[in-house]
């Protein structure tokens, strides 16, 4: 390797060295979180890292173990299968599977399809979550309470059964990461304040829980296991769940560090990625990944120039797996609970939730209750309860926006809009113009809106212009077909300018074109104005004729 290229790599295994040091104890805090063997969260990091790394489009995409996703795992009942191991490691293949499935159809476009207020709920809801969550391993006290939230009233409500040895480690743990993150060590601080807490038990406190207590670190890398194909049907919601969160953590990620040449980032490909990195990590005793932004953005910080940073980290934590396998078993629980509560605090965006609160009660309603569901449900049916709740949310405020405006031709070829009638006057020409979404739940909504018809009012002709709706539901078809028939029954008529071919297909196929007579069903063109004023002077014409 010439100085050229020894000079151009640097940066890189500068930067994977960093990444690779800081994540094992990270790796472990994620199995932690998990409830699963921490080990598994030092293999997910490992090799879900460097199996997305080769088909991600985004040069610095980590793909880790997230809080998030280790919150899904931990809701996720994986202790009732006959393997709870091989359960894990079936959920990261199934995770990966559903990730490169939904990059191949390209799904990245379903993403616009997530309300930014899903988000900030659940994502501050988690951030809550990690802190509840580790309250037990900080404070020495394991509680018997059903859920995070009654654990932490628990123990709020009983602090003398704390354990003062790991409080004092893991507030220790806490003011040091807060310190040294400010020096010139940055990053590496997270790695030294765990190191010095973890210190302290061997010295005054030596009750403290250990990883080691947990699990026996094999100071080996994992052979190949093979997902158990039982358990598919059992684990599909909770990988559907962790694919989704993994997904959308991972085109912020996307979006939020660009890469070295200027290029576009391609969120489906970056899916594929991401289900390559779980599929990768599944087999080899991982628990599920997916992008993460505090990774990517060490590695982009630590002076990274390309993907090779990724397989640097990789091996960086090889190593330190297989030749200090025994110093990470002495790591302190408190420690690391220390670190994750560090994280789920910063989590929480206070900016992000204040900005959705500025929008409007609407959003304000679904962030409330996407936070408060992710903290009282399991996670990976907290998400799609919001998902679902703000659209149907989102369909009752667009049924309530509907607009009905009257036209009026003047006679110097200009038109205005102005208030429709309440009552149909007879013998006139009316034409109204709506606005708003005219889908099924919105289609009563016109109904209401629309002149009344009495007997005072016989002979008028209502033009109703539909520019702009290509799509015609039944509904709105129904509404329809009511008003032209209570307008034929007072000697009146409705006729219909519409934007496209499609839409007269559709009022065709459900007989409205028969009942109205082809001649009043206009079909607008691309100067705007020449249709509706055409069926508007036709009106006029047969309101004379009439006479």
């Amino acid at each position: 390797m010439t100085d050229r290229s020894l000079r151009r790599f640097r940066p890189d295994a500068t930067a994977g060295v960093v990444l690779g040091v800081e994540s094992v104890p990270d790796g472990l805090a994620s199995g932690v979180l998990a409830g699963v063997n921490p080990v598994a969260g030092l293999y997910g990091y490992l090799f879900g890292m460097v199996g997305a790394a080769a088909f991600t489009s985004s040069t610095f995409m980590a793909v880790q173990a997230t809080g998030a996703m280790s919150l899904v795992v931990a809701d996720t009942d994986l202790a009732s299968r006959p393997d709870p191991e091989r359960a894990l490691f079936t959920l990261s293949v199934l995770t990966g599977v559903v990730m490169v499935v939904a990059g191949l159809l390209r799904g990245g476009r379903m993403l616009r399809f997530v309300p930014t207020a899903v988000m900030t709920g659940f994502v501050s809801a988690v951030g809550v979550n990690i802190v509840l969550g580790q309250l037990s391993n900080f404070s020495g006290y394991d509680s018997d309470a059903p859920n995070r939230v009654l654990r932490a009233l628990d123990l709020a409500l009983h602090p003398w059964r704390a354990d003062l040895g790991s409080v004092a480690v893991g507030a220790v743990t806490i003011v040091l990461i807060l310190v040294l993150e400010r020096t010139r060590i940055g990053s590496f601080g997270l790695v030294v304040a765990v190191v010095v807490g973890s210190a302290i038990p061997a010295v005054l406190t030596p009750d403290v829980a250990l990883v080691s207590d947990l699990a026996d670190l094999p100071g080996a890398l994992p052979a190949p296991r093979l997902p158990v194909l039982g358990d598919v049907l059992v684990l599909a919601v909770p990988a559907l769940s962790l694919a989704f969160v993994g997904l959308v953590q991972g085109a912020a990620v996307s979006a939020g560090i660009p890469n070295p040449d200027g290029r576009r980032s391609d969120t489906s490909r970056d899916f594929v990625g991401q289900g390559a990195g779980n599929l990768m990590s599944g087999i080899f005793q991982g628990m599920p990944v997916g992008g993460s932004m505090s990774a990517s953005a060490l590695v982009h910080a630590a002076g990274a120039r390309s993907r090779v940073a990724f397989f640097v980290a990789g091996v960086t934590m090889a190593v330190v797996i297989l030749l200090l396998s025994d110093l990470v078993g002495r790591v302190a629980m408190p420690s690391l609970a220390a670190l994750l509560i560090v994280v789920g605090i910063r989590t929480v965006k206070p900016a992000a939730v204040l900005s959705v609160v500025r929008t409007g009660a609407l959003q304000v309603t679904v962030l409330a209750v996407t936070f408060a569901l992710t903290l009282v449900v399991p996670l990976q049916f907290a998400v799609v309860i919001g998902v679902g709740l703000a659209i149907v949310l989102h369909v009752a405020n667009q049924s309530n926006r509907v607009t009905l405006r009257a036209v009026e031709f003047l006679p110097d070829g200009r038109y205005r809009e102005g208030d429709p009638p309440e009552v149909l006057p007879a013998g006139a020409v009316v034409t109204l113009q709506p606005y708003g979404s005219l889908f099924f739940a919105s289609a009563p909504v016109l109904e209401q809106q629309l002149p009344r018809i009495t007997p005072e009012g016989s002979g008028s002709v209502v033009i109703l212009r539909l520019r702009g709706v290509d799509q015609l539901g039944l509904t709105l078809i129904d509404v329809l077909r009511r008003y032209a028939a209570d307008l034929e029954a007072h000697g009146g008529r409705l006729k219909l300018v519409l934007g496209n071919e499609r839409a007269l297909r559709q009022l065709r196929a459900e007989g409205l074109v028969d009942q109205l007579g082809q001649q009043h069903v206009y079909v607008g063109t691309e100067w705007l104005g020449e249709t509706v004023r055409r069926a508007h002077d036709d009106a006029v014409e047969e309101q004379r004729g009439s006479a």
